[in-house]
């Protein structure tokens, strides 16, 4: 069954709330009006489990509820060690299965409003600091040895580059990232722009988040339909 009354969702919220401890269900309602889908993140290609896997945890910890994973030739594999458990309060979108996966990722978030802003020590674009914060925006990154491909390149909307003064040519993958994320949010959070998600999307966040804490969910999300229909059968 699709879920999709925003008062029905907010019942089973409610009901899911009655099986997780007080401090888990106060952390979840603190920490939804932090998450945002204003900006999001585009991994293509990320091989390396560890940078991987820590570009999830600061994605996580930055409020950013999206991450888009594109496997062309490379699997995403996260490390538990280093997520530190990241990945079951983020939505991971991957893309392995289509005919061209950058094609396919970036034409969805385009059609859902995005731009699409690839990262890159060599293309001219904005300096991190001046990348703007209204549009919507989704940040490419690419793999540490190669960068984005071609077609992703040339898929991009604008570019931006995080200035550097060393002699070494580009930071780390995840350092890269956690820069991006950190000064755009912080901008991005100090603005008058509604980042925050809505209110339908907070509750079926906070519904996901539930899930992935409770033991038996299943039965238990079951158990909460018989009662809800049984309920809805003695109003008619």
């Amino acid at each position: 069954m699709i879920l999709n009354d925003l008062n029905h969702l907010i019942e089973l919220r409610n009901y899911l709330f009655n099986f997780i401890s007080d401090n888990k269900r106060d952390l979840f309602e603190t920490k939804i009006h932090h998450r945002t889908r204003h900006l999001t993140l585009v991994l293509e290609d990320i091989y390396q489990g560890h940078n991987a896997s820590a570009v999830l945890r600061s994605a996580e910890i930055f409020g950013i509820q999206d991450v888009h994973i594109i496997e062309n030739f490379n699997n995403y594999n996260v490390s538990n060690q280093v997520a530190m458990g990241s990945k079951q309060w983020v939505n991971i979108n991957k893309y392995r299965k289509h005919e061209n996966n950058t094609l396919t990722c970036i034409s969805q978030l385009k059609d859902q409003g995005y731009r699409i802003v690839a990262t890159s020590p060599h293309a001219k674009g904005y300096q991190l600091s001046e990348l703007p914060i209204e549009p919507k925006t989704a940040l490419l990154f690419g793999t540490e040895l190669k960068g984005l491909s071609k077609q992703a390149m040339d898929l991009a909307d604008d570019f931006v580059t995080i200035p550097m003064y060393g002699f070494t040519e580009s930071f780390n993958i995840s350092v890269s990232a956690a820069l991006c994320m950190y000064d755009f949010t912080q901008r991005l959070r100090a603005s008058s722009i509604h980042w925050q998600l809505s209110d339908y999307e907070k509750v079926v966040t906070q519904i996901e988040w539930a899930k992935a804490t409770i033991k038996k969910v299943k039965l238990i999300i079951q158990q909460f339909e018989n009662q809800y229909h049984e309920g809805l059968q003695k109003v008619l």
